[in-house]
């Protein structure tokens, strides 16, 4: 089984791994105490590419069933996986191949415009049916703020609305650009807290669609519209930009352009909100998997990599707040409603696509368990004190807008 078994034995150095060859034969690499996994593959070809191209492999091995568990699970593996990613990432060959990767980020996080419309569709028109059955009745696909650990999803996803709303610093009036505005939960629910106008903007079709559809319902639309539109193609201004989840697909060579574009759509007093994914690790690429199959395009940066282009656009960094493990709370309970419905997905697709999305939401849930993957709010204005000074009006205005939810409700 060699090379696999070479670096089995360094990369297992908490827990054991038992590999089931092509053959049948087992092989146990084991460390300290920890989980134990036993793994099947069925296919040789995976002793070579799991060793040059090891989550690229181990990802599309499972989705095809060439790569299995006995009497324990793919979230069992990925948590050893998980546990043991620095000494994976340590091992000579992970080293020189992670430096090439580097090299061609450019093109790995290519997000022109037209490129960046297909990139979305690839992941968020899958269908608005599939979406409904795992996350929350807002439709909310990105980070949930989780206040105590018995919270639904639904609380939690409505705890993140009122935050952000919050940091937005609402009054009558305002007019708010929403970027990446999914299914339009947020723009609906900033104008029910406060009498502002809002417009959201989406390359998703899927999204855009709905988005409209539930202005209407809700006696919205006169206040609240969603336009099919890349971000860099609007040209009016606000008095409150609001990007959630959005960030992530932009792509670190057009950060500049971002930010740019922040800068030209935001009134002299306004103020910008950005929510995002991004990692306390110094500059990497992202997975080759979750670029393959998930999110073309995608990259979470380091902090680094952000504030520097925040800086040359001459942005105020009013406020900073990191989320750490509230992703992998939410990715559990999004995996959790996922696994309820494994039959309908599979009815809408298939297995290999069932077991495609399974390996995305725990993996993914794992990065922000023990990996170095976090959510960060960047709060930024072109004026220093273009928010309150004292940060207590994010906690006040939370309180207030809990209220006019309990009147409303």
């Amino acid at each position: 089984m060699f090379p696999l078994s070479h670096m089995m034995k360094s990369f297992i150095q908490k827990g054991s791994l038992t590999v089931i060859d092509a053959d049948g034969k087992p092989h146990v690499f084991a460390g300290e105490p920890g989980p134990n996994v036993t793994m099947r593959l069925t296919d040789k070809s995976l002793y070579h590419k799991l060793v040059f191209n090891p989550e690229l492999s181990a990802g599309e091995a499972y989705m095809d069933g060439r790569l299995s568990f006995e009497d324990s699970s793919l979230r069992d593996f990925l948590t050893l996986f998980s546990i043991n990613r620095l000494s994976l990432g340590s091992y000579p060959l992970q080293q020189v191949l992670r430096r090439i990767s580097h090299m061609f980020r450019r093109s790995q996080q290519a997000n022109a415009v037209g490129q960046a419309q297909k990139n979305v569709a690839h992941h968020y028109d899958l269908g608005n049916d599939f979406y409904r059955l795992f996350l929350d009745e807002g439709m909310q696909y990105s980070c949930a703020y989780f206040t105590t650990d018995d919270e639904t999803l639904e609380q939690a996803q409505r705890n993140k609305l009122r935050l952000l709303a919050a940091k937005l610093n609402l009054s009558p009036g305002l007019k708010i650009l929403d970027i990446g505005c999914g299914w339009g939960e947020l723009a609906l629910y900033l104008a029910k807290m406060s009498d502002v106008e809002v417009v959201g903007v989406t390359l998703s079709k899927e999204q855009h669609e709905k988005a409209q559809a539930r202005a209407a319902e809700a006696g919205l639309a006169d206040r609240v519209r969603f336009e099919l539109k890349d971000y860099r193609d609007v040209d009016e201004t606000f008095d409150r930009i609001v990007s959630v989840g959005m960030f992530e697909h932009v792509g670190v060579h057009h950060y500049g352009e971002f930010f740019g574009k922040i800068n030209d759509l935001m009134k002299d007093d306004g103020v910008a909100l950005i929510h995002s994914i991004g990692h306390m690790s110094p500059p990497g690429t992202a997975s080759p998997w979750l670029r393959k199959y998930i999110f073309p395009g995608a990259y979470s940066p380091a902090l680094s990599e952000v504030l520097d282009v925040v800086e040359q656009n001459s942005l105020w960094v009013t406020d900073l707040e990191f989320l750490r493990v509230h992703y992998a709370k939410t990715l559990a309970h999004w995996m959790e409603r996922f696994d309820a419905n494994r039959d309908k997905v599979e009815a809408m697709y298939d297995a290999r696509f069932v077991r495609m999305f399974e390996f995305y939401l725990i993996s993914a849930e794992m990065m922000f368990r023990t990996g170095s993957q976090l959510v960060f709010h960047m709060q930024l204005a072109r004026q220093r004190d273009a928010v309150p000074i004292v940060r207590d009006y994010i906690t006040d205005l939370q309180r207030t807008y809990r209220e006019q939810e309990a009147e409303a409700s």
